[in-house]
C-alpha cells in the first residue's frame, strides 16, 4: 500500500479512480476527467496536493542558505509572505527539484517540494543546512488543498469570517498570507487564478467539503496535468531532472545570475552554458494533423523520409480539452522551427513550433 493523505477516505467515498503516483495513493479523476479540467476553467476546481513537501527552514543565516541552494535569489523578497519559483540545482547545474520559497519573516522560510522528491531535497538541504545553523523541519501535520479557477478565490473567502475575506481578496499574485489557521497562497498549477491552502491536516477533509458544498468541483491529477500543461508548466521528471540544466527546460527566466557575487550551486556549469550557447531548448508543440502527442515521441526538423541524426523529443504531451488540439512541450535542438514532424507510432505528423502558455485564464494565448 502506497502513502496516503490526510483527505485519502473522502476521494475513495466520492468514488474517485485511485493510482499510484509517486508512491501516493491519489485520487485521477472523480468520473469525467474532461468536465473536471472544464469546471477549472470556467468555474472552480479543488484538488488535494497534500502528497507535496511542505519544509519549514528556520534559522538567522537561512536566507544566506537559501541564496546558495536555489538558482533563482530569494534575497529579492522582502515582505512577509512573498514566494519565489526557484530549480535547486546539482554542481552541474541539473535540477534536483523545483519549488516554491515563502519568505515568511528574516529567520523562517517555507518551502513547496515536489512528491516525489521531498526525501531527495530533505536529504540535500540537510546536507548543507548544519553549516549555517539552519533547522529543518517537514510539515507533516499540514494538509494542502488547490482551489483554481475564475470563481475560486470568491468561494474560498466565503469561507472565512467576515473581517478576514476583504484581507485574503487582496492578496497580491505569488503572496501568502496568514489567516483562520491557514497559509492562503495565491499560487496553482493550473493557469488559473486562485489559491493554495496550507492547513492543519485534521481540518482538510471539513474544508473539501465545505468548498465542494459552495459548487467547488473535486478534480484529479488527470485534469491537473492537462490544466498545467495547457499552462505551459514543466513537469519534474518529464520536462526538467538532474540530468538537464534550466536553460535546457525553459526555465532561464527562473536563474538569477545577478548579482555576480553570488554563488549558488550550479552557477558555474549554468555559466559555461550561458558562454558557449544552449544546444537544446524546451519549446511548445501543436500538432497540426490528427492524434496524440506524447511523452518520448521523436521530433525531427528533417521532411519526411529524409536521413537526420538530429532528433529531439517530445517531454510531455496531451489532449489539450480547451484548444480541441493536441499539444505537448519537447525538447529540440535550438535550430529546429517552425515546423517539425513528431513520429506517432512509426508516422511523421506535422507539427509547429509555439511558445507557451497555450491557455491562461481560459483564454487561447496561442494562434490555432
Amino acid at each position: 500500500m502506497g502513502l496516503k493523505t490526510p483527505l485519502y477516505d473522502t476521494h475513495v467515498a466520492a468514488g474517485a479512480k485511485i493510482i499510484d503516483f509517486g508512491g501516493w495513493e491519489m485520487p485521477l479523476s472523480y468520473g469525467s476527467q474532461l468536465e473536471e479540467h472544464h469546471a477549472v476553467r470556467t468555474r472552480a476546481g479543488i484538488f488535494d496536493v497534500s502528497h507535496m513537501g511542505i519544509v519549514d527552514l528556520e534559522g538567522a543565516r537561512v536566507t544566506e542558505l537559501l541564496r546558495y541552494l536555489l538558482a533563482n535569489d530569494v534575497g529579492r523578497l522582502k515582505t512577509p509572505g512573498q514566494a519565489l519559483y526557484s530549480c535547486m540545482l546539482l554542481p552541474t547545474g541539473g535540477v534536483i527539484d523545483d519549488l516554491i520559497a515563502y519568505f515568511m519573516r528574516a529567520s523562517w522560510f517555507r518551502l513547496v517540494v515536489n512528491a516525489a522528491r521531498r526525501r531527495t531535497d530533505l536529504a540535500w538541504i540537510a546536507e548543507h543546512a548544519p553549516r549555517f545553523g539552519v533547522r529543518v523541519r517537514e510539515r507533516a501535520d499540514l494538509a494542502m488543498l488547490a482551489v483554481q479557477g475564475p470563481e475560486a478565490r470568491a468561494k474560498t473567502a466565503s469561507l472565512l469570517p467576515a473581517a478576514e475575506r476583504t484581507g485574503a481578496l487582496e492578496i497580491p499574485r505569488f503572496t501568502a498570507a496568514d489567516t483562520h489557521s491557514w497559509l492562503l497562497a495565491r499560487t496553482g498549477y493550473t493557469g488559473e487564478d486562485g489559491f493554495e491552502i496550507m492547513l492543519p491536516a485534521e481540518a482538510a477533509a471539513t474544508t473539501w467539503r465545505e468548498l465542494v458544498a459552495l459548487g467547488v468541483r473535486p478534480a484529479g491529477l488527470g485534469a491537473r496535468d492537462t490544466l498545467r500543461l495547457e499552462a505551459g508548466m514543466n513537469l519534474y521528471g518529464n520536462d526538467m531532472d538532474e540530468a538537464h540544466h534550466p536553460l535546457e527546460s525553459a526555465l532561464g527566466w527562473t536563474v538569477a545570475f545577478e548579482p555576480e557575487g553570488r554563488d549558488f550551486i550550479g552557477r558555474s556549469a549554468l555559466l559555461e552554458v550561458r558562454a558557449r550557447g544552449c544546444g537544446d531548448v524546451l519549446v511548445g508543440l501543436l500538432l497540426e494533423e490528427r492524434g496524440v502527442l506524447r511523452a518520448h515521441q521523436p521530433v525531427s526538423a528533417a521532411p519526411a523520409g529524409a536521413a537526420s541524426s538530429r532528433r529531439g523529443e517530445v517531454t510531455s504531451g496531451t489532449f489539450s480539452p480547451t484548444l480541441n488540439r493536441s499539444i505537448a512541450l519537447a525538447r529540440v535542438p535550438a535550430d529546429f522551427g517552425p515546423g517539425v514532424l513528431v513520429d506517432i507510432r512509426g508516422r511523421p505528423h506535422a507539427a509547429r513550433i509555439v511558445k507557451p502558455p497555450f491557455v491562461r485564464n481560459g483564454r487561447a494565448m496561442i494562434e490555432i
